[in-house]
């Protein structure tokens, strides 16, 4: 029989550390918390309910923090979470028959809902995705530093469930992610040789915003989700601008 460890990258999420440990425990023992240096009590609650935790400096590159926490398990299979996430019945199941399977011959994706601000959405910007997060431990590694993803040899296949992804509970965290990300992309970005126009920032936020309202069906989600549409304009638009910002400083 295989192993499994759970994986779970946290800073302050003091809200979501002990429902997040206690919602992986139903899969594994194993529950690794790798903290980037918080300052609430996330790691204290993670011990006290079970979560080993290792500290690594967060750098602005979540493939980093990624492929540390490979570092800190030898168990034969690791899973991603995030402190926000929660695994539904059908999929932690479908997880413990793969580990006790023994057969270590693919990478695993699954589903993922988004609930916000109260609301599961079903179309547009936070249109259910699909994300590689069960892997044969020595098979994967992670690139990129925002939008990051891994890289593993073996076909990918699609476990049954699904993950509910709490994203966004107030606008506040909604403007902090916001900011968060925009930075990031726009660094990252840079240091990889893109550059942009001032028509050009205008074309990728228009493009954006067709995207989500038309072909995800954003109005369908109804007010809300329609909102969310134009707020994927000006999101789109502050990465590009944040962008065009580094070039015009030839940082």
């Amino acid at each position: 029989m295989s192993s499994l460890a759970i994986l779970i990258l946290t800073r302050n999420e003091e809200e979501n550390i002990i429902s997040v440990v206690e919602n992986a425990k139903k899969c594994t023992d194993e529950v690794i918390i790798i903290d980037s240096g918080s300052t609430d009590r996330t790691v204290d609650l993670a011990k006290e309910h079970g979560a080993k935790v290792s500290f690594r400096a967060w750098t602005d590159d979540f493939s980093a923090q990624r492929n540390f926490a490979l570092e800190q398990t030898n168990a034969d299979w690791v899973l991603y979470l995030d402190a926000d996430e929660r695994l539904n019945d059908a999929l932690i199941a479908e997880v413990k028959h793969i580990v006790a399977s023994g057969k270590m011959d693919a990478q695993y994706a699954i589903t993922r809902k988004s609930v916000a601000f109260g609301v599961t959405f079903s179309y547009g910007v936070l249109y259910p995705d699909h994300v590689l997060r069960m892997f044969p431990r020595e098979s994967v590694t992670w690139v990129n530093k925002v939008h990051e993803h891994p890289e593993c040899p073996l076909p990918a296949k699609r476990l049954p469930g699904y993950i509910e992804h709490h994203t966004y509970k107030d606008w506040h965290q909604w403007e902090e992610k916001l900011c968060l990300y925009t930075t990031i992309w726009a660094e990252d970005a840079y240091r990889r040789g893109k550059r942009t126009t001032l028509p050009g920032i205008f074309t990728h936020s228009l493009g954006g915003f067709f995207k989500m309202f038309f072909v995800r069906r954003g109005f369908l989600d109804g007010y809300l989700g329609m909102y969310m549409c134009c707020n994927h304009f000006f999101y789109t638009m502050l990465k590009y601008l944040k962008l065009h910002e580094l070039q015009r400083r030839g940082a």
